[in-house]
């Protein structure tokens, strides 16, 4: 079965390789699979939200960095699916992140890296539709800039994974929403505050901003972390040699699953 929401490109990956393994190597199957382990979320893990995470004088020098970004700047890729202009990895930003990493430890209960950050600035279009990250997005310290309304975002509990790829309904967004087994709690942030969730083991989601009557938008910064020391086997690429098995070379697209 094919994952088809965003972000779902590793886990598409690591199925597909996943079969490869068990066909050429099936007495290295188990191994493949337990490799992953440092990749699962602790079962018992529950989104961290801090109100007031940020000072005052933090928050209006990260919006003075923002509004100072030149357009050229400002990334369109995700405009039509997200309605939101993204920069990535600000070296303002990337400082912050790993000022922050020991903070994101303490509250994941383990100990993590950076991998990557960006600026996510929603326009009244906004949405963000269910979805699971990928791992290189494993922990996600995702704090509220500056906002129009609050936006709530909505998180599953825990799931299985890598093993349940889901989603076999053609109306997959909605499966997802109304599954039985998922229970979506709201999380409300305003200005300053922050959430820890892990985003690759919890199904997330944003109801699309109610543009009407006035103009409505959403200025979130996201900082992904991952768990240290597992940076190359985040990267499917690195999959063949890594564990010695050449086939896994066969997975379309494997140098650009990340």
């Amino acid at each position: 079965m094919k994952a088809e929401w965003y972000d779902s490109v590793w886990l598409n990956a690591y199925h597909a390789a996943s079969r490869v393994v068990a066909r050429v190597a099936p007495h290295r199957h188990e191994e493949f699979v337990r490799a992953f382990d440092v990749l699962r979320t602790p079962p018992d893990f529950t989104p961290r939200h801090e109100r007031g995470f940020l000072t005052l004088e933090q928050l209006e020098q990260i919006r003075s960095i923002a509004r100072a970004i030149p357009n050229d700047r400002l990334e369109l890729h995700e405009m039509a699916s997200f309605g939101r202009f993204v920069v990535h990895n600000l070296p303002a930003f990337t400082k912050l992140q790993h000022e922050l990493a020991a903070t994101a430890s303490d509250w994941a209960g383990q100990a993590l890296e950076p991998c990557y950050n960006f600026l996510s600035l929603y326009t009244r279009m906004g949405a963000c539709e269910p979805h699971l990250d990928s791992p290189s997005a494993m922990w996600t310290l995702d704090i509220c800039i500056e906002q129009s309304d609050p936006w709530p975002i909505w998180f599953s509990q825990n799931v299985p994974w890598p093993e349940s790829a889901g989603a076999p309904d053609p109306d997959w967004a909605t499966a997802i929403k109304n599954d039985p087994d998922l229970t979506f709690t709201p999380y409300v942030m305003e200005p300053g505050d922050a959430v820890l969730f892990s985003g690759s083991s919890q199904w997330h989601y944003r109801e699309p901003l109610q543009a009407e009557g006035r103009k409505r938008f959403c200025n979130l910064l996201f900082l992904h972390y991952i768990p240290l020391g597992a940076g190359e086997l985040l990267k499917p690429a690195n999959w063949p040699h890594l564990f010695g098995i050449p086939e896994i070379n066969e997975v379309p697209g494997l140098a650009d699953a990340l």
